[in-house]
């Protein structure tokens, strides 16, 4: 399957605004260490040096203006966790510049610390026991928010959000909803500039979904607060992201709006077909290859046909598309990689 390639194009208006964070040409580099197994193993991988290097990230550049929504995706493994971490300050680049409002992240982490908000998967940073209001009062002292601030912050809360029923409740009593609208509230407390929010609606039900990413966006709308999501749920990207990152290996391999993106996928379509049993079967047609109506004469001659929808394709299986690609191509290169060998062994 033949590879895209994507462009990189500044979204409109973008290079008026003060950029919140500036990636040049990062890469990130692991040594790890090649492990023998037993136990004489173990005494042996004391003394080795038998190590090998893992790039995790790979010459990546990135401007991202402030108070913009960026949904930064990708696979597992691609690299997403790497970046956000050298963003916050936790590692630093093996090479490159990164610049986290106007500091060098892991050069200052305590003064960038202050500056950006943090949700981590199950990672709370809310005190089990206590309830949810004296876990804001101490985040208040430990990020030491004028007590006026803190009082306008609550308020915006009330008006976003029914946040009257948790404020008292301990956090251990909490549904898994609950939790995690606790911590986004709490990542928000002290007006971050930044804040990067990883998989912050997993398993989660539709209604809680929708109340999170409502909040998500009226905290955004009302602070101007830029927003890094890394998600697999395609329906926050939909709808908190005008512009989306996607990483594989290490790469970034595009970088633009939604729409952009499905224009190059702009021949595919999304089939569902109901059957007599009211059963539904969805499938994605490349016209380019395949004639929508041939298809459906095809399916009809299987079984009869109640009811036929065409859509325009998901944003969700565009990402599918470019990772099947990406696959795609490491095969397809992995496969060049033995012939060539096998060619060379025989001359």
């Amino acid at each position: 399957m033949k590879k895209h390639t994507f462009r990189k194009h500044k979204l409109e208006g973008t290079d008026k605004m003060e950029n919140a964070i500036v990636m040049k040409n990062v890469c990130k580099d692991f040594k790890i260490l090649n492990r023998h197994e037993g136990l004489k193993g173990s005494i042996r991988d004391l003394f080795s040096r038998d190590y090998k290097t893992i790039s995790a990230v790979k010459d990546v550049s990135l401007e991202i203006a402030r108070g913009e929504i960026i949904g930064y995706l990708g696979p597992n493994g691609a690299g997403k966790s790497t970046t956000i971490k050298m963003m916050t300050g936790v590692l630093e680049p093996t090479s490159g510049e990164i610049m986290v409002n106007g500091l060098v992240p892991y050069k200052e982490r305590t003064k960038n610390s202050e500056r950006i908000g943090v949700v981590f998967g199950q990672r709370s940073q809310l005190w089990w026991s206590l309830p949810l209001i004296e876990s804001f009062r101490l985040l208040r002292d430990i990020y030491m928010v004028p007590k006026k601030d803190y009082e306008e912050m609550l308020e915006l809360y009330r008006s976003l959000v029914d946040i009257e029923p948790i404020l008292h409740k301990p956090v251990r009593q909490m549904s898994l909803g609950q939790r995690t609208l606790s911590d986004i509230l709490a990542a928000f407390l002290h007006n971050p500039a930044i804040v990067f929010l990883d998989e912050p609606t997993i398993g989660l039900d539709v209604s809680m979904k929708a109340k999170i990413r409502s909040l998500i966006q009226g905290l955004n709308a009302e602070k101007n607060t830029t927003v890094i999501l890394t998600t697999h749920d395609m329906g926050d990207v939909d709808a908190l992201c005008k512009r989306i990152v996607i990483i594989d290996e290490g790469k970034k391999i595009y970088d633009n709006d939604i729409e952009h993106l499905k224009s190059y996928f702009g021949s595919y379509r999304t089939l569902r077909i109901r059957h007599a049993d009211d059963t539904w079967e969805e499938r994605v047609i490349d016209e380019t290859k395949e004639d929508v109506m041939d298809v459906i004469m095809k399916k009809q001659k299987e079984q009869k046909i109640k009811d036929i929808q065409l859509q325009e394709i998901s944003t969700e299986e565009v990402i599918k598309k470019i990772y099947e690609n990406s696959a795609a191509s490491k095969e397809s290169a992995a496969v060049s990689d033995v012939a060539e060998k096998k060619e060379e062994a025989t001359v």
